[in-house]
């Protein structure tokens, strides 16, 4: 049979719509299965710990199991790499950080762009960074590991959370600011340097302060200085990087969501809807307080607002991370 020529084009203007057209549908009834959130660090580092505890509140808000998969690697591009590959369809979120996000988004050379090929969903979480020791190092304050350090010089053993990391760009500046060298172990994840930490197969590092509370507040490693202005509230004890002597250098941490470029809005806004009533149930928001981190505004929960922040943060951070030679190992 032979098809007019208007009616062949009519009929494959509509065959080309049906992609749209699924998509759009897709979007309405999302969700309907599990979704994944990659974490793109290993367990026990606090993506993974606040990545778990989100999971519990989409689930609920979602009304469908969120599967948590940790990705260890290249201080967080391996995961990351993963998460801009997937579909675009909603069913693979990515929550991760500014390390992963701003710090090896400046630092490696990637295949992808963090501001082109992930879309942001909502800002979540925010809290600072500290100096701590194993609780073997002879020292407790920042001025008696300095001492330390120069007594021993490249005999200490700093363990960060991949190079290029907020912990990497710590030991760099430490080792500046102070005079003091010592060796740079890198990890694949928090988790192992906090395990290496207690264990006493290294000596120092920077990690974000709510995951490593826990091992300061049962003795096995000690905090010497936190890398914000002001005193942390759940360790007040702690004093600022500004008391202890080696001023002006703050690590803020924060986490966020992301979907791959392509995500259809309808499935961002149902994300971000979830996302914000997580972080409105008073259940959720004491117990991630708890932690001692810090929690957005109701205007900082909305897709827009996370665009312009994660922009200017890699804007603010560039000159200083080019200005300190960070590079790869």
């Amino acid at each position: 049979m032979t098809l007019p020529r208007r009616s062949f084009l009519q009929l494959a203007a509509g065959v080309a719509t049906l992609p749209a057209l699924s998509r759009v549908a897709n979007a309405q009834t999302y969700p309907t299965r599990p979704i994944t959130m990659i974490v793109p660090y290993p367990p026990g580092g606090p993506s993974e710990t606040l990545g778990r505890i989100f999971a519990e509140g989409f689930r609920t808000a979602l009304g469908q199991p969120v599967i948590l998969e940790s990705v260890g690697g290249a201080a967080g591009t391996i995961g990351t790499a993963r998460a801009v590959r997937a579909t675009p369809d909603g069913y693979t979120i990515n929550f991760s950080n500014v390390a992963s996000h701003v710090f090896s988004a400046i630092v490696y050379k990637l295949s992808f762009d963090v501001l082109k090929d992930l879309e942001p969903v909502v800002f979540l979480t925010n809290s600072p960074f500290w100096l701590v020791t194993g609780a073997h190092v002879p020292a407790n304050s920042l001025s008696e590991l300095i001492a330390w350090l120069k007594a021993n010089p490249n005999k200490a053993t700093w363990g960060i959370v991949g190079s290029g990391s907020p912990s990497h760009l710590c030991a760099v500046h430490f080792g500046n600011e102070t005079g003091t060298n010592f060796q740079v172990v890198p990890y694949r994840g928090a988790g192992p340097v906090m395990q290496d930490l207690v264990g006493g197969q290294i000596d120092l590092s920077c990690l974000e302060a709510s995951a490593s509370r826990p091992h300061i507040m049962d003795g096995k490693m000690k905090a010497l200085a936190l890398l914000a202005k002001a005193r942390w509230p759940v360790a007040p004890d702690v004093p600022t990087i500004d008391e202890a002597g080696v001023p002006g250098f703050y690590l803020p941490f924060w986490h966020a969501l992301w979907v791959p470029a392509g995500t259809p809005a309808a499935v961002i806004a149902r994300l971000n809807a979830a996302a914000v009533e997580t972080l409105a149930d008073p259940a959720m928001r004491e117990r991630l307080t708890t932690l001692g981190v810090k929690l957005p505004t109701r205007e900082q929960q909305t897709p827009e607002w996370l665009r312009a922040f994660h922009k200017a943060e890699i804007d603010r951070w560039r000159p200083i991370i080019e200005a300190a030679n960070v590079k790869p190992e």
